[in-house]
């Protein structure tokens, strides 16, 4: 898969290189779920970790997924907790890497990698426990329609540019309540120094009791 060899020859530098979409939207995810705790938390596509202490600490126990070996090892050497079990998989295909329901499935600059929402939202909601939450955090649309796309340069200089598909904003919200979810809040958020596209959407949807 491309898009895991991608990640894969961006995970030594990625935590390093300017990336206002990963740094804003860390604040974001903070800001969303900051007055939560859970026992519970399937972090779906850790990447390097950037979130996974964040989750620790509010947390008994996080399951950190992703499909880049080379990402997953950087988060592994980041992370040293005994709450977090870390695993390689691909959410594009049966969750097969759980074994428990959760109370929270986070998505972090993940879905703009994925064509097919309704099965992703299927799997989250049947993972969850009932009153459970789901978080996504993903590049604005707006940002994508203005020409946007994960994006990074290589040691030898080349820029790669990765696979991503433009979901609307209806896209997201129609396929989570087809799934059965009840939408909590929605964000949309700006760089400082822009009032004119908002770089980062996120929205909290919640499985009912």
């Amino acid at each position: 898969m491309q898009v895991a060899e991608d990640y894969n020859a961006w995970a030594s530098a990625y935590d390093t290189v300017m990336n206002k979409t990963r740094d804003l939207e860390g604040v974001a995810l903070r800001d969303m779920l900051g007055a939560l705790s859970f026992r519970s938390v399937l972090e779906a596509g850790c990447g390097t970790g950037k979130n996974t202490s964040f989750f620790v600490d509010r947390a008994e126990h996080v399951l950190s997924v992703d499909f880049s070996a080379a990402m997953l090892a950087q988060a592994k050497e980041k992370i040293k907790s005994e709450k977090v079990e870390f695993k390689q998989a691909d959410l594009m295909h049966a969750w097969t890497f759980l074994d428990r329901q959760v109370d929270l499935i986070s998505f972090s600059l993940v879905l703009e990698h994925i064509p097919d929402l309704s099965t992703i939202f299927k799997n989250a909601y049947n993972t969850l426990n009932p009153g459970g939450y789901l978080y996504l955090g993903e590049l604005h649309p707006f940002k994508q329609y203005a020409g946007s796309k994960a994006r990074f340069e290589t040691a030898s200089g080349e820029t790669r540019v990765l696979d991503c598909f433009t979901h609307h904003v209806s896209d997201y919200f129609n396929a989570a309540v087809k799934a059965g979810f009840i939408c909590e809040s929605l964000q949309e958020w700006f760089d400082d120094d822009a009032v004119h596209l908002p770089r980062v959407l996120t929205i909290v949807f919640r499985k009912p009791k």
